[in-house]
């Protein structure tokens, strides 16, 4: 494992960490607590420093379940977690610093700890980004020893940019990909300015990347790669980075024939990313020890040939951004 510095933070997090949206299972799938033990272990026995979750993933079951994991390992990992997407209907009118401190006091006791190395606000609408009161309640939460740090996850580069004008903002949470490359234009570079740290999820768009997808593949009714590709419950950009099914699958093609026949696209995709050394980590999903262990196995990737790098870009430039680019 190799690792890098989140920021202003000064967390050593493994380069390829873990992210838990569906730790438990597949999407849809009841919590299965057995199986969320088993993918975090896996996880941490390989070298993974530092794991993301939410307080809305799995209705909190997913922050029981790092806690439980990290507790029992002993190991120094880091953890960070989400607040703010329980507030229904999800408007800026709904977040008050009373609200987000409830929502700290819960996560605080699921994962079984005094205090939260990261808490991030939870792609909070665009205003919220406008409210100094919102940010300064997380400083009186770390002055009380709740939190050590704060972060925010953003859907829109502009909101990244708006945020890291608070001094105590340390990382900002964000979609970069091969087909979400906008950030790394402008954002990457004031990010590395200010020292804040680059925490990249959704790196291989809902598993498009993979390259193991195809026309006839169908997903099950509660998975948001089913239900969500128009933003019909949350910002349609996290759903394969909000690409359209058919183009990804057609740059996709094109990307496969880049490599040696028997290349996992996965591990094109994830050292694609770690290219940009703005970037501190990359929080895959996995829904198994299997996928984690593949997903690691991208750290024996050889690199790239000029070649390759100025293909991929290409691919990017003829068949997504026109789709995407100025959209998030």
């Amino acid at each position: 494992m190799k690792y890098r510095i989140l920021g202003k933070t000064g967390f050593e997090v493994s380069e390829i960490s873990l992210g838990t949206w569906q730790v438990g299972g597949k999407w849809g799938s009841k919590f299965d607590h057995s199986l969320a033990q088993s993918i975090i272990r896996e996880a941490i026995d390989n070298g993974v420093s530092f794991i993301d979750t939410a307080d809305v993933y799995s209705d909190g079951e997913s922050e029981i379940a790092v806690g439980k994991a990290v507790r029992e390992s002993g190991a120094a990992i880091r953890v960070a977690t989400k607040c703010g997407r329980h507030i229904n209907p999800h408007v800026n009118k709904g977040y008050t610093p009373e609200v987000l401190r409830s929502y700290v006091e819960g996560s605080l006791k699921r994962l079984g700890t005094e205090c939260i190395d990261l808490i991030q606000l939870h792609c909070p609408p665009t205003e919220v980004y406008y409210r100094p009161e919102i940010f300064g309640e997380f400083e009186k939460l770390k002055e009380e020893g709740k939190i050590l740090n704060l972060g925010v996850s953003v859907e829109k580069v502009e909101e990244a940019i708006k945020a890291i004008e608070f001094d105590n903002v340390t990382t900002v949470q964000i979609i970069y990909n091969i087909f979400r490359q906008r950030p790394r234009e402008k954002f990457f570079g004031m990010a590395k300015e200010k020292n804040v740290g680059l925490i990249i999820r959704v790196p291989l768009a809902s598993g498009l990347l993979s390259g193991k997808f195809g026309p006839d593949t169908r997903f099950a009714p509660g998975d948001h790669r089913f239900f969500n590709r128009s933003g019909m419950f949350f910002d349609k950009g996290e759903t394969f980075a909000g690409v359209p099914y058919e183009a990804g699958l057609k740059a996709v093609s094109g990307l496969k024939e880049l490599f040696p026949e028997n290349t996992p696209l996965a591990h094109v995709a994830l050292n694609w990313i770690l290219m940009c050394e703005e970037v501190s980590c990359i929080i895959p999903g996995s829904s198994s020890p299997d996928q984690v262990r593949s997903n690691l196995g991208a750290l024996e990737f050889r690199g790239f040939t000029k070649e390759q790098t100025r293909a991929i870009s290409a691919i990017y430039e003829a068949d997504i951004k026109p789709l995407v680019h100025q959209l998030w």
